[in-house]
C-alpha cells in the first residue's frame, strides 16, 4: 500500500463542501480535521451561520474521492442529511488542514 503522501505526479484538484443536517455540536470539525488529515489533504472547515459545515479541501483526486465517502457518513452524533459539492479554482489553502471561524 503507498504512503499517504502517495505518487507525487497523481492529479491533484480542489473542492468546497457544504455539509447540512445534524452538524454542528457534534465533534463534527475536529473528525473532518482528522479524516483529511489521515488522507494527506490540505484545507479548511468552518461552522457557517446557517447550521451547516463548509469544507475546502486540495489533494489527490483519489484521495478526495474517498473524503466524500468518509464525509457521507460524519463522526458518530452527525447525522448529514445532504452534502452540495463544487470544483473549485482558487484559494488559498493552508498546508495542512485546519478549522477556521
Amino acid at each position: 500500500m503507498p504512503e499517504a503522501g502517495g505518487d507525487s505526479t497523481a492529479a491533484r484538484t480542489r473542492t468546497r463542501y457544504v455539509i447540512r443536517g445534524r452538524v454542528q455540536g457534534v465533534g463534527f470539525r475536529a473528525w473532518v480535521v482528522r479524516r483529511a488529515t489521515a488522507l494527506d489533504l490540505c484545507g479548511t472547515v468552518r461552522n457557517a451561520l446557517d447550521g451547516s459545515v463548509e469544507i475546502e479541501v486540495a489533494g489527490r483526486v483519489d484521495a478526495i474521492a474517498r473524503f466524500r465517502d468518509i464525509l457521507s457518513r460524519g463522526p458518530e452524533l452527525a447525522i448529514v442529511r445532504r452534502i452540495s459539492e463544487e470544483a473549485i479554482t482558487s484559494s488559498d489553502l493552508p498546508a495542512g488542514f485546519r478549522i477556521i471561524a
